[in-house]
């Protein structure tokens, strides 16, 4: 079917020519003379494109934009003028019009404005697709080397890029091929761990990533230097996927001048990430200094009351004079009080402020049936992520930290994996309910299926009993009791969760900003 489009202009017999050669590239166009058969010609037809010229006897173009736009908001409008008066070009532009030409205007000059605008999205879907294809063969290839943390940051890098760019194509084949490629990467990427974690964690790799408990020491302290404030945002459960999908909106207002991965120690759970973090050191560590603080998996209560206190202890160890001020928002209430207590953090040399709603976006896309409609997969994920994002307090709060003189610094403590399918384990009554790690004593599994640490010591992990260990689902298994199997895997399937090994979970975001002036 052609494209419509409505060309109004009052000398539109000397634009003959122009309207020729677009009805020879297969476009259907109707003219008229003024802004009044222009409105009248909306109300009989309906129309892809209107080309409106701004000076017409009776009603202005103007005039016509706005009443046309009253009656069909979402049908692109292009304004030609002779003027180029500021005020016209601002007022044209105010009221949403789709481009802006200066007469005298040329046959290919139209053409191209209509293929922009008409044929956009087609154009960027067929490039888009053919850019991943292109692509394609060199990340496949990819997995064939030897690669460090620092070519699999790469790797992750380029996949969330042909993540963000097919979904805007809204190309479903190219989209598969992309999801099957990635879950080639996250095996890969289980191997990569399997092979490494140990010596990562005990600083035997030169090549070791950046992990959990040395975020703060390296990413943070260096830069309080008792004159610029230094933010900490902590947002938990937050994917580099996530981020990338809020970041344009805060491009208004900063300036990214590091944005760069670090890796999750394990288990990938706010229990033991997000403690480490603070602490400044791994979990046991955190276990053998803190005997009365930290919290175990059998423990009653919360298991991140104390992370004030892991962080004043870090920053004593440094013997910096830190004048510091932390804040955990769980709630609307505590967001609402957040924006309004900015201007107050110039008086700290280091402000942290934990956000917790990510992961109870998690947890409620679990729970509640809704939720799982509202994000059945990851584009749907970085969507809810994204709406809740622009209209939460921690944006307005964002926005008053870049009205201010701060440096601001993004970070989570561990991503989710949306999970598929069942891996069968059997514990006994102490060991913990997670879905992505198991950690217990006499545990049954298949050890093909999954990754063990067998000596909690050698990942340096809090020890319960003398037979206890920990295995760790991979890619994107969840674990199931045999015991009412089939209704737990059902109730599980395609669920986001956290605590095992995948890049989603473990390679996530560290980002600095600057506010723009």
């Amino acid at each position: 079917m052609a494209i419509e489009i409505l060309w109004a202009d009052d000398e539109i017999d000397l634009l003959k020519p122009h309207v020729l050669f677009l009805q020879g590239k297969g476009y259907s166009v109707t003219t008229v003379n003024s802004g009044i058969d222009a409105i009248e010609a909306t109300e009989t037809k309906r129309f892809d494109l209107i080309f409106l010229d701004e000076n017409m006897p009776g009603i202005s173009g103007l005039e016509t934009l706005n009443r046309i736009k009253e009656k069909m908001s979402d049908v692109p409008v292009v304004m030609i003028t002779k003027s180029e008066e500021e005020y016209i070009m601002e007022e044209a532009i105010g009221s949403k019009i789709a481009d802006y030409l200066i007469k005298p205007v040329n046959p290919n000059q139209i053409l191209l404005t209509i293929k922009k605008i008409v044929d956009n999205r087609r154009l960027v879907s067929e490039k888009t697709a053919q850019g991943y294809q292109q692509d394609f063969r060199n990340i496949s290839m990819t997995f064939m080397d030897d690669l460090d943390f620092e070519a699999w940051k790469g790797v992750y890098r380029k996949l969330v890029y042909w993540q963000l760019e097919l979904e805007s194509s809204k190309d479903s084949g190219m989209a598969d091929v992309l999801n099957t490629q990635i879950n080639e990467a996250n095996h890969n990427w289980a191997d990569f761990i399997s092979k490494n974690y140990i010596n990562f964690v005990h600083n035997r790799d030169p090549k070791a990533p950046l992990l959990s408990h040395e975020l703060l020491r390296r990413k943070v302290i260096p830069h309080i230097d008792g004159e610029t404030p230094v933010i900490f945002l902590l947002i938990d459960n937050l994917r580099f996927d996530q981020w990338k999908a809020i970041q344009p909106l805060l491009s208004e207002y900063f300036r990214v001048d590091d944005d760069d991965l670090y890796m999750s120690i394990l288990p990938t759970t706010t229990q033991y990430c997000r403690n480490s973090i603070f602490a400044g050191l791994m979990p046991s560590e955190i276990e053998k200094r803190f005997p009365k603080l930290w919290s175990n998996d059998e423990d009653e209560g919360g298991k991140n009351m104390h992370e004030r206190e892991f962080l004043e202890d870090q920053l004593n160890r440094t013997r910096k004079d830190t004048k510091l001020h932390y804040v955990k928002v769980t709630n609307l209430e505590g967001g609402k009080n957040l924006v309004d207590s900015i201007p107050n953090f110039l008086q700290y040399d280091l402000s942290v402020i934990v956000y917790n709603f990510v992961d109870a976006l998690s947890h409620a896309r679990t729970d509640v049936s809704l939720m799982r409609e509202l994000s059945e997969d990851e584009a749907a994920y970085r969507s809810v992520t994204q709406s809740w994002f622009e209209h939460s307090p921690l944006f307005e709060a964002l926005k008053r930290i870049a009205d201010k003189k701060f440096k601001l610094i993004i970070s989570t403590d561990h991503g989710s994996v949306r999970v598929h399918d069942p891996v069968k384990i059997v514990g006994d009554k102490n060991t913990n309910t997670n879905l992505r790690y198991k950690q217990g004593k006499n545990l049954n599994y298949n050890p093909k299926e999954v990754f063990e640490i067998k000596k909690p010591e050698d990942g340096f992990l809090p020890k319960l009993h003398v037979s206890s260990g920990y295995v760790f689902a991979q890619e994107n298994t969840f674990f199931a009791y045999p015991n009412n199997y089939n209704y737990y895997v059902k109730y599980y399937k395609d669920t986001f969760q956290h605590g095992g090994i995948s890049m989603e979970e473990m390679m996530i975001p560290i980002i600095q900003l600057t506010p723009k002036p």
